[in-house]
C-alpha cells in the first residue's frame, strides 16, 4: 500500500476517520499541504496523489485545527 490516503477524498474525512492515530492524520494532512502538492500557478489548491480534484489549501487547514483543537477525539462512553 504504497498511499493507503490517496482514498480520501476530502481533508475532514481524514481527520474525522476514527481508526486513524492523531499523528497519522497529522502526517496525511501535512503532505496535503505542502508545496510538494501545490497545483501549479494556483498557489491556493493542492492536489495530492491520487486525489480526483484540486483542493483548497484553507479546508485541509481547517481540519488540521480541528486536529489541534481536540475535536477528532472519540468521545468517552458512559
Amino acid at each position: 500500500m504504497s498511499q493507503p490516503f490517496s482514498r480520501f477524498l476530502h481533508p475532514f474525512e481524514v481527520a474525522r476517520h476514527p481508526s486513524l492515530e492523531p499523528e497519522v492524520k497529522r502526517a496525511i494532512l501535512a503532505s496535503w499541504a505542502s508545496d510538494r502538492s501545490a497545483v501549479r500557478n494556483q498557489p491556493g489548491l493542492r492536489k495530492p496523489p491520487g486525489a480526483r480534484r484540486p483542493i483548497p489549501v484553507d479546508e485541509i487547514l481547517a481540519a488540521m485545527h480541528t486536529l489541534d483543537q481536540g475535536h477528532e477525539r472519540p468521545q468517552p462512553s458512559p
